[in-house]
């Protein structure tokens, strides 16, 4: 249904309330009837029982006292509530009846008796409300008393009531859609103003924020959750950003050296030694440039792996990592585990494996060659932690809070011997993120650095 939502909402809410009001009406309609028919049976059980007590036997026959009586007005009035009696034998043949029946007979249900409900039937060519009761004589059942009055006056009055209510009831329908579509208009005015203003909101003015409304209601939490969706798109952004411009300058510069190179050797014929030595130079610059890719790449695709988080041997990775860098370094790392039995945490295999991978090689590469670096894991309560440990050239306290960003290097004089693209830890950083793996960071400068990897506690899983 390809409605404004104000008016769906207008529908809805007019098909519950109708709903409510067919309700309410049957209710009332069913109380008046109840009520009419209740007065009119109360009116004919009185008259029974008045009646009941004016009869008698004569000659074996079943009679009226004081037939005089029935010569008053009151059962002479045949426009106002006229009360008709009858009195039948067990057959239903008429015995007695009152002088306003005249040659007239009431409806007669065999073996029916009842003092306190009655029942409709037509009476020369009108309705009218009939009571049955039994005449008893020594416990013998030897007729009825029929007692009855006319049911017109009631019927037009339930008559005018369906129709009040079948008037009414479209016409209240009307008005309650006009109310609900203007309601939900109203109502949806703040969601209006936030949709005017978000589409205002574009890559070039991501700084710009929804006004918050004054009210603490869900129009609030909405607007609330849209400028925390742009903060994270604008931080993204900029991120994004400094990566593409930090990337393009890395690129850059190798290539840069690469052309300057070639241009040198095609300038004029060179020896052959010197060809070599600026073709080794190229080829160490590409090294330079695969390696720098490589880790661009594995930067792009941590935004987009699926993470399978699911419990994992630690100790069984760790080794198999030191394990492999050992032969392919030919460096010694030392491996410990601290709780001496298997240690199990919440996490995604592959990507711990590059986890350590980079940290173990960053240890390596800041380290001179005669000195160890060491991996130890051990277990805090529930808590499983890995730390990375070397004795290198250590990082300034200045730029220990800068090294997980992308294409960072700290500008010393050590660190310019060391090939590197910055982007080994920033990867960490960023896996560490996602799967709850926080980071902690000690060094002294000349003394070494220590990584350690707090996995997340497992009884949160």
């Amino acid at each position: 249904m390809n409605l404004p939502y104000k008016i769906r909402l207008s529908i809805y809410l007019t098909g519950a309330s109708a709903l409510l009001v067919l309700i309410a009406f049957l209710v009332i309609y069913g109380v008046a009837n109840w009520t009419v028919i209740r007065n009119i049976d109360k009116d004919l059980e009185l008259e029974t029982k008045i009646h009941q007590n004016q009869i008698t036997l004569v000659d074996g026959k079943i009679r009226f006292l004081h037939k005089d009586e029935w010569e008053e007005a009151e059962h002479k009035e045949v426009q106002f509530h006229p009360i008709f009696i009858e009195i039948v034998d067990k057959e239903g043949i008429q015995l007695d009846k009152s002088p306003n029946l005249g040659s007239f007979h009431l409806g007669f249900r065999k073996d029916h008796s009842s003092s306190e409900k009655g029942y409709n039937q037509f009476f020369i060519n009108q309705e009218i409300r009939q009571m049955q009761i039994a005449l008893k004589h020594d416990g013998k059942t030897e007729g009825y008393l029929l007692v009855a009055t006319s049911f017109e006056e009631a019927k037009n009055l339930l008559y005018n009531l369906r129709i009040i209510l079948y008037v009414l009831y479209p016409l209240i329908l009307f008005s309650l859609f006009l109310t609900m579509r203007f309601l939900a208009g109203k109502s949806i005015q703040p969601v209006d103003k936030i949709t005017k203003m978000a589409k205002l909101i574009s890559q070039k003015n991501l700084d710009k924020r929804i006004p918050l409304p004054q009210n603490n209601d869900e129009i609030k939490e909405l607007a609330v959750s849209i400028n925390d969706l742009l903060e994270r798109l604008e931080a993204a952004m900029k991120r994004e950003q400094q990566f593409t411009s930090d990337a393009s300058h890395e690129l850059r510069t190798p290539l840069s050296v690469l052309k300057g190179n070639f241009e040198v050797l095609i300038r004029k014929p060179r020896e052959q030694e010197e060809y070599i030595a600026k073709v080794r130079y190229g080829l160490e610059e590409i090294d330079k440039l695969n390696s720098i890719i490589d880790q661009l790449l594995a930067l792009a695709r941590v935004q987009k792996d699926a993470w399978d988080i699911h419990e994992i041997d630690l100790e069984s990775i760790a080794l198999e990592v030191t394990e492999s860098i050992q032969k392919s370094e030919g460096r010694k790392i030392n491996f410990t585990n601290r709780s001496e039995e298997p240690l199990y945490v919440q996490s995604y295999e592959k990507s711990v494996f590059i986890i350590l991978t980079n940290l173990i090689q960053n240890a390596l590469k800041y380290s001179k060659d005669d000195t160890e670096v060491s991996v130890a894991i051990w277990k805090e309560n529930s808590t499983g932690i890995l730390e990375v440990k070397d004795k290198g050239i250590g990082i300034e306290k200045e730029a220990q809070s800068k090294i997980f960003n992308p294409f960072f290097r700290e500008n010393s004089p050590e660190l310019g011997k060391v090939q590197g693209s910055g982007l080994g830890l920033s990867i960490v950083k960023k896996l560490c993120d996602h799967l709850g793996i926080s980071i902690s960071l000690e060094s002294e400068k000349g003394q070494g650095t220590s990584i350690r990897l707090i996995f997340p506690d497992k009884t949160g899983f």
